[in-house]
């Protein structure tokens, strides 16, 4: 169930994410309506509740937890990115975003393996 819900925000996140660069690209005034401006918030919280909680569920921190560390550490990154992404205009936006969508995709994987170094 916790796994699923996780699942669940973690789509609506990157889909949320992806839809605020774009909007920030082509109608920026939008960002600015309360909903838009909130909704990607609260999806993550419940995103990062679940993710602990799966965490602590699964008795991940009993064994080898690297990979989690390494998922927090490149969270950090994605946000830095993502809000670059968001606020920033021209060839920046577009690498910021880039980046971003590669710290996604690395946690993803991570989340899956359950290795950090996955690719070695």
């Amino acid at each position: 169930m916790i796994k699923m819900l996780h699942l669940t925000f973690v789509l609506l996140s990157i889909i949320s994410f992806v839809g605020r660069v774009f909007l920030a690209q082509s109608r920026p005034e939008m960002l600015e309506i309360k909903w838009i401006k909130i909704g990607p918030h609260i999806v993550n919280t419940i995103l990062l509740i679940t993710g602990f909680t799966l965490v602590f569920q699964g008795s991940w921190l009993s064994g080898e937890y690297g990979w989690i560390v390494a998922k927090l550490i490149v969270l950090l990154g994605y946000v830095g990115l993502g809000t670059l992404a968001i606020k920033s205009q021209g060839t920046m936006r577009w690498q910021a975003f880039a980046g971003a969508v590669a710290c996604f995709i690395y946690i993803a994987i991570v989340a899956v393996s359950k290795h950090a170094l996955f690719f070695l």
